[in-house]
């Protein structure tokens, strides 16, 4: 007997329709009511678009925040070491060999800071100078916002765009690469004397930090300042790995040192994120319940308009479970579509939103940045889940019409 043809407990043969039937037939929806049609869709779309593009800012601004603190995989399992300031301690060489000494701590880079004279084409201006190893800029998470940090096999300097506006330098890529000298002053704890550094030599610029929040600031390499710092503000320790980060943090802190941890700060901003992206979360929820009772209602109308036809149905050979899977076929298309055009809608939004606020950054002097990322995964659950609504939506009206026999529907038309 073919697969589409089923024999009920009398014995009469009855045609159970296949899926492509069940397609075909779920599709007269769009001829015979479609406005209704197009408004349950377009009302679910909304809300789908609504949840997308909440989630999508929440996501997005997790993203920066997060991208802000970790701009380096050392950074994460890096501390910040250094006194009290009401103390009015510098870290010495010996605690840095002590602390560098540690079993869990595998790379060190101490910060000396120091004020100086920048000098430049004639132009000069006092700032402070951090000098540094190059491994400062790993282990801390700090990049240049225009050019690149020095390394090991490239010398150079970073200041910031307060400290090139001191000697009258342009705030830009032009600027990059121009000599650069400095004189150091070293104040002697105990003493009260200050002794002064040079440079070995002039170095290049490499890059410039954008800081208008601090006074005028240079980084300059350690290896070429003629005279070695007498002692150091703050010390960045590295752990062997993830592991270590609390114990390390535990030896340091009974030291009597004050610990910043990088890793504490992503903790931090991933819990307050979570909740955000929680809240947007819940109003875009709403929205789509809202959309929910919508689409329930119109398949509740459409079963009511519908009585009659279902009698026919039936009356040619139709059984119940045909009658079932054609309401619940209608709930799923609508869903489905309604899921599809709301997922477009709320990464299409997303995307213009991204696109006029880099235009409105680029114009006002601003780096560019993505503000809404709509993840992959959540699209594909968006779609599923409407998908499901829809099938939901429509369950009742599924049973309630293939319970009914052709007497009771030709009775009630």
């Amino acid at each position: 007997m073919p697969d589409n043809v089923i024999s009920n407990q009398d014995g009469d043969i009855s045609h159970q329709l296949s899926f492509s039937d069940l397609f075909r037939l779920s599709l007269r929806i769009f001829k015979t009511k479609p406005i209704r049609t197009f408004l349950t869709i377009f009302g679910m779309s909304v809300g789908i678009g609504a949840v997308l593009f909440l989630i999508s800012l929440g996501y997005g601004l997790q993203y920066i925040l997060i991208g802000k603190l970790v701009t380096t995989e050392d950074s994460l399992i890096t501390l910040g070491i250094s006194y009290p300031p009401e103390s009015a301690l510098n870290i010495d060489r010996q605690k840095l060999e002590e602390i560098s000494e540690i079993t869990e701590v595998g790379e060190v880079s101490p910060v000396a800071e120091f004020p100086a004279e920048i000098k430049i084409d004639g132009s000069t201006g006092l700032i402070i100078t951090r000098i540094v190893n190059p491994n400062y800029f790993r282990l801390s998470g700090l990049a240049p916002d225009i050019g690149s940090a020095f390394k090991e096999d490239q010398a150079g300097v970073v200041i910031s765009n307060q400290a090139a506006k001191l000697i009258n330098l342009d705030v830009g890529q032009s600027s990059v690469g121009k000599s650069i000298s400095f004189k150091i002053s070293y104040q002697n704890e105990k003493s009260g004397t200050v002794e002064e550094a040079d440079l070995i030599k002039p170095l290049s610029l490499t890059g410039i930090i954008i800081d208008d929040l601090q006074p005028p600031f240079a980084f300059i390499p350690s290896r070429y300042v003629s005279k070695e710092p007498p002692f150091f503000k703050e010390i960045l320790a590295k752990a062997q790995n993830i592991d270590l980060v609390e114990k390390l943090r535990d030896q340091l802190i009974e030291k009597g040192f004050i610990i910043s941890a990088r890793i504490d700060l992503v903790n931090q901003a991933k819990k307050v994120m979570n909740i955000i992206t929680i809240v947007l979360g819940v109003f875009g929820i709403a929205a789509l319940v809202v959309s929910a009772i919508g689409m329930f209602n119109t398949m509740i109308v459409s079963f009511l308009e519908r009585i009659y036809e279902v009698g026919i149905m039936k009356s040619l050979g139709a059984t119940d479970r045909d009658v079932k899977n054609l309401f619940l076929m209608e709930s799923f298309l609508m869903g489905f579509l309604g899921g599809t055009c709301g997922v477009l809608l709320g990464v299409g939004s997303s995307k213009v939103f991204n696109l006029i606020l880099n235009i409105l950054a680029r114009h006002f002097g601003g780096k560019s940045f993505t503000l809404f990322i709509t993840p992959i995964w959540f699209v594909i659950i968006t779609i599923i889940l409407s998908s499901f609504i829809g099938v939901v939506s429509g369950f009742w009206p599924a049973i309630r019409a293939s319970s009914l026999s052709p007497k009771e529907a030709f009775k009630n038309k």
